[in-house]
């Protein structure tokens, strides 16, 4: 690592931010004498941090930007990335006795911009975004999401319950977005599982109904058990982490075919009427290089077309910027408000909320930011906290429970947050 900057800063007031690499990994703002949050094996490290890289616990870590601010009034010291064209570097920093000494592994800007940690990160956000060639952003549908409630035992009767409940209690959302578990197996995205008749019959319904069908994959992950796996083991390029209960693998996008398996799937969705996307665990893309992955991203836009929506998630931040219309920018919101392991990249409440805030400069700029879903059914702990950060910082508006099994006050909750958001910058 070569030095960028050596920071003069007041001990007791300083604060180092750390951005993470993809939509889960932590990312906050530290005083020097914490210790920030590193993943907890070796599944989480592949799957929900850099891959390549091994943050270490005695220093402060961001991939592709950390700030410094040095508490003294002089402005924030903003270390960041060129482009998402380029490589994106790691960056370290060490506190020195009265300095933060900044290093990285390769090319970087560095700026000192006015203003608080906020104000600093919205200026870099920017300029990044300018040279990005981010054009105007689209407003964001709103949505339902069967995730959070039915998670992989989705039916598609449970989808057809909460589209009548829609009309039922009055709750004017754009979107129908069917989330895992209508497949038969990761990678196997047109052949459905037994729990759904016909997925292009279900579509059709919601188009039927006056809504939107917004459909979920994990376009560059394969499953052990899938179809794909078996027929095509040389599309892929090794070991991508370990979920559903089996070993994945990256899909490689630069190998012959690949492209055209890409184009068969979602110009099928698009030609059913599905337009809002879902790409999720996408960091499976950036394993073979970034340039792979952006232009695995690039195939996707086009073949779904520009009046469709593109939402990323699991994806490299600073390598997505200017590739997709909204982004995830925490962990999975779930029922509880710790992590179960302890991982700060894990589901939770707590470390949802921490990403949201911390990452709420890029909305407006780099495009609408996701908080993810607002879950406030009665068996939700602290639902009325996460509400309240879906109000401040959120972008994408969705609801993530069963309609029905709101009470009064969730349904009010509903009504009242999922709404239409402008595509304001944060803090401008």
């Amino acid at each position: 690592m070569h030095e960028v900057v050596a920071v003069p800063v007041d001990a007791g007031r300083a604060r180092v931010y750390e951005h993470g690499w993809q939509s889960w990994s932590p990312t906050a703002a530290h005083r020097l004498v914490d210790r920030p949050p590193r993943p907890v094996d070796e599944v989480r490290r592949v799957m929900n941090y850099r891959p390549d890289t091994r943050a270490p616990a005695d220093a402060f870590w961001g991939e592709g930007l950390l700030a410094v601010d040095p508490g003294t009034g002089e402005g924030v010291h903003v270390v960041g990335a060129p482009s998402p064209a380029g490589p994106i570097p790691s960056i370290r920093a060490d506190v020195r006795g009265g300095q933060v000494v900044v290093r990285a592994d390769g090319p970087v800007e560095h700026a000192v911009l006015p203003g608080g940690l906020d104000a600093a990160l919205g200026g870099w956000g920017e300029a990044f975004a300018a040279r990005a060639g981010v054009g105007p952003l689209r407003p964001a549908p709103t949505l339902w999401c069967s995730w959070y409630h039915y998670y992989t035992r989705v039916t598609e009767a449970d989808v057809e319950e909460n589209l009548l409940a829609l009309a039922e209690l009055d709750l004017d959302l754009d979107v129908v977005q069917i989330d895992d578990g209508y497949q038969a197996e990761i990678g196997d995205w047109l052949l459905p599982s037994h729990r759904f008749a016909s997925l292009p019959d279900l579509v059709a319904r919601i188009r039927d109904r006056g809504r939107r069908a917004g459909i979920w994959t994990a376009p560059f992950l394969v499953g052990a058990r899938s179809e794909l796996a078996g027929r095509h083991p040389e599309w892929t390029c090794g070991e991508a982490g370990h979920g559903w209960d089996q070993p994945l693998a990256a899909l490689d996008v630069t190998r012959p075919g690949v492209e055209a398996y890409l184009r068969e799937v979602f110009g099928t969705f698009r030609s059913w009427g599905v337009d809002f996307f879902k790409v999720d665990f996408v960091y499976a893309g950036a394993l073979p290089g970034l340039d792979a992955y952006r232009h695995g991203l690039r195939v996707i836009r086009e073949v779904i077309g520009p009046e469709s929506f593109l939402l990323g998630c699991g994806a490299p931040i600073l390598a997505s910027v200017g590739l997709v219309d909204a982004m995830r920018v925490g962990p999975d919101i779930s029922h509880h408000w710790e992590p179960e392991t302890g991982d700060m990249s894990q589901p939770g409440q707590r470390t949802a909320a921490s990403n949201v805030r911390w990452r709420a400069w890029q909305h407006g700029r780099f495009w609408v930011n996701d908080p993810d879903c607002l879950v406030v059914a009665p068996q939700v702990e602290r639902r009325a906290e996460w509400a309240a950060t879906v109000e401040r910082y959120g972008g994408l508006r969705a609801s993530g429970d069963r309609l029905r099994g709101l009470d009064a006050w969730g349904l009010a909750t509903t009504r009242r947050l999922v709404g239409p958001v402008p595509a304001t910058p944060f803090g401008a």
